[in-house]
């Protein structure tokens, strides 16, 4: 994770705190039945809010991971100090969010199982990390070949 520390005062230690807080909020969202994916927002290496995606356990068709660390970190006066940890490339709705606070940094624990945005992303000054994390490829492989038509909601495809 080295990389993730190039430019900021954030040490490996932090980084990876940071990263394991999202990594174990999607795995609390797989207990609960929901879809795999979490998130974690960090300033100054203190993680200052996580969330999973909620859509399953709240109906909700926007609590995505992203957006729901978002909004557990509440109102914020500025998000242009923050990194924001996710387990999956961010969809384009989570993008935009990213885009339209500022967020300067993304890390990713992987982009096989969902390309995600990050040419929009990176396009727009966004710092995007990929870690390519065992972890995350094997726990969204194993979802979306376990429940294909509830991964193609998520992702709004028809088809699966």
């Amino acid at each position: 994770m080295a990389s993730a520390c190039e430019n900021d005062r954030m040490t490996h230690e932090q980084h990876h705190t940071a990263f394991e807080t999202a990594y174990q909020a999607a795995q609390k969202s797989l207990r609960e039945g929901g879809i795999p994916i979490g998130a974690a927002l960090a300033r100054d290496g203190l993680v200052i809010a996580s969330g999973h995606n909620e859509r399953v356990q709240n109906g909700d068709p926007i609590a995505h991971g992203e957006m729901s660390a978002l909004r557990a970190a509440g109102r914020q006066k500025s998000y242009r100090d923050t990194t924001l940890y996710t387990t999956l490339a961010p969809c384009a709705m989570c993008t935009g969010t990213i885009i339209q606070f500022k967020i300067p940094r993304v890390v990713v624990g992987e982009g096989r199982t969902f390309g995600g945005e990050f040419e929009l992303l990176r396009s727009r000054g966004v710092e995007v990390v990929v870690l390519d994390d065992p972890r995350c490829v094997d726990m969204m492989r194993t979802f979306q070949d376990n429940n294909p038509a509830l991964w193609a909601e998520d992702i709004a495809e028809e088809d699966y």
